[in-house]
């Protein structure tokens, strides 16, 4: 009987990742490809291993009460302070209303800012990378697409562009630098349409590039990536909530987070106790 032939297996080489390349398709219904991460061969081992993307999306499924916690919280917020407070009639939630929609009629009426968005995409990987300790070797952007090359790469790298919304922050730095040496207060109006705008372009392109098969996304398992962009989301928006409600403050936003983590308990335990008794 013949020997099966032997596979050489080459030396394995350092880490080296490569994010964000890709190109933008001419057409709606092709990939928008903005990541790819670069493996290498390794040597077989004589034990089981499990997989990272199991272990993760274990790790996803015990992040579900988070996500709903977290939902939870924000929603009763959000209720609270529209009704009972009249957050729907104060001026930051009208002009935070006003950058938005202004947002949703470039994105749908108007030819869409890819460049742009390409740019902020790498730059929110590179940053990240600095974040981590890590180094980037080269920065590229075109109409294209775009790409970095870092000696590091993890999963909260991957996903940052997709709930990290840089060009919003970008704009709060800017305002608080200047806000230093001029009073901006009369214009905080402004900086909150400036946040709808900047972070509806985010929530909007993300919506957008996701359904088209991002290795982002992939490369980690798409079930715990995704719950961990909309963990990072709701976690956000929930800051920017608290932060342009003058009614709603840190302490009240953590007794409610607690109230429900509570109440989850309960709830869970009671199932738990159910399904043990009719066993």
């Amino acid at each position: 009987m013949p020997r099966p032939a032997q596979r050489r297996i080459p030396p394995r080489r350092p880490a080296r990742g490569r994010v964000g390349r890709g190109t933008v398709p001419p057409a709606e219904n092709q990939p928008l490809r903005l990541s790819a991460a670069e493996s290498y061969p390794c040597e077989e081992a004589d034990y089981l291993t499990v997989p990272t993307r199991w272990v993760k999306f274990v790790i996803g499924v015990f992040l579900l009460p988070v996500a709903w916690i977290l939902t939870e919280t924000f929603f009763t917020l959000l209720t609270r302070a529209t009704i009972d407070h009249r957050f729907w009639a104060a001026e930051e939630f009208w002009f935070f209303s006003l950058g938005a929609v202004l947002w949703l009629i470039v994105f749908f009426g108007l030819p869409r800012p890819v460049v742009i968005y390409v740019f902020g995409h790498e730059l929110t990987h590179a940053i990240w990378v600095w974040l981590m300790g890590g180094r980037v070797s080269k920065f590229q952007v075109t109409r294209e697409g775009g790409q970095i090359l870092t000696n590091k790469t993890n999963f909260l790298i991957a996903l940052a562009p997709y709930f990290f919304p840089i060009y919003s922050l970008l704009v709060i730095a800017v305002f608080g630098a200047f806000n230093v040496f001029y009073d901006l207060v009369p214009l905080h109006r402004w900086l909150y349409a400036a946040i709808g705008l900047t972070w509806c372009f985010h929530f909007t392109f993300t919506c957008w590039v996701i359904p088209k098969g991002q290795s982002d996304l992939t490369d980690h398992g798409t079930f715990f990536s995704l719950l961990v962009v909309f963990l990072f989301n709701v976690a956000l928006l929930l800051m920017f909530l608290v932060a342009a409600s003058p009614t709603i403050g840190w302490m009240q936003a953590g007794q409610e987070l607690l109230d429900n983590s509570v109440a989850f308990s309960r709830w869970a335990a009671d199932v738990a106790r159910a399904i043990a008794g009719q066993r």
